[in-house]
């Protein structure tokens, strides 16, 4: 994805198989940020995780689709 511009703040995201994966917090360094409701359990509660820009497949509707399946996309996330 080049145009990282054309995705938007509360946009949801989703893995190859339309499972959700997070919520646009904004577009941060060439990555998406995910809002903090989204940062799952236990350890990683209340963690801003990010999503690479070399993940993202485009943009359908509205939503980010990414290039792997949701299961597999948010072990690449990264936490901050």
């Amino acid at each position: 994805m080049d145009n990282l511009s054309k995705i938007k703040e509360h946009a949801e995201v989703i893995g190859a198989d339309g499972v959700h994966v997070g919520t646009v917090d904004r577009v941060e360094g060439g990555r998406i940020k995910l809002t903090r409701a989204d940062s799952g359990e236990g350890s990683h509660k209340g963690h801003h995780h990010y999503v690479s820009q070399a993940l993202i497949a485009g943009i359908e509707g509205g939503k980010v689709r990414l290039s792997a399946n949701a299961d597999v996309a948010v072990t690449f996330e990264e936490e901050q």
